[in-house]
């Protein structure tokens, strides 16, 4: 698996930038489910005192969605009503959103796009034992092995705002969280002269 390494001084001078109204980034968390993003997205917002909006959570609770997908074991996201919830809160800043597609947010509302990828194997284990079906199991690992995520990341915002990270296991998650804490906190600085 070969992993973006992403220049953190040239994105946090794009960033400050093009943001003259945001205090803090708002960070896109996306990847395949079972990936770890629910896992490392609480634990960057500890470390940051950034604001976790878990969209599958947020769809539950506000009834965001257009009913029950049987086959898929899952609600059916309504993107226009997630979006119109969100509005307010991505253009004051300081949230991660965690969701395992990115490709319907406006590219305005994010500073970083996280993707964060697992073997499949590690994948595969952590999808079976929260009982997914074997069409829906298939379906997750095969969009990990095509890398489906990365490239509907790199297709929905410019190439400079999007990582990926291996997210295989817990020291994964704590080097992640590191960097992107570190980012977070630099983000604000004036871009070098």
């Amino acid at each position: 698996m070969e992993l973006i390494r992403w220049p953190f001084r040239l994105l946090v001078a794009v960033m400050v930038q093009e943001n003259g109204k945001r205090k803090n980034p708002n960070i896109l968390v996306t990847g395949t489910p079972g990936t770890g993003k629910t896992t490392m997205c609480t634990t960057l917002a500890e470390a940051t005192q950034l604001r976790h909006i878990n969209i599958g959570e947020l769809v539950k609770e506000k009834n965001l969605h257009d009913g029950w997908d049987d086959e898929l074991d899952c609600y059916v996201l309504n993107e226009d009503l997630v979006c119109d919830e969100l509005e307010d809160a991505m253009e004051e800043g300081g949230n991660i959103v965690d969701y395992h597609g990115c490709d319907f947010f406006p590219e305005r509302w994010f500073d970083c796009v996280v993707v964060l990828q697992t073997d499949n194997t590690i994948l595969y284990d952590r999808l079976s034992r929260r009982g997914y079906k074997d069409s829906k199991l298939s379906n997750n690992i095969e969009c990990e092995i095509f890398q489906v995520l990365l490239e509907e990341a790199k297709e929905s915002y410019s190439e400079e705002k999007v990582i990926a990270l291996k997210s295989d296991n817990i020291e994964d998650i704590s080097r992640n969280v590191a960097s992107l804490t570190d980012w977070v906190r630099n983000w604000s600085l004036p871009p070098p002269s």
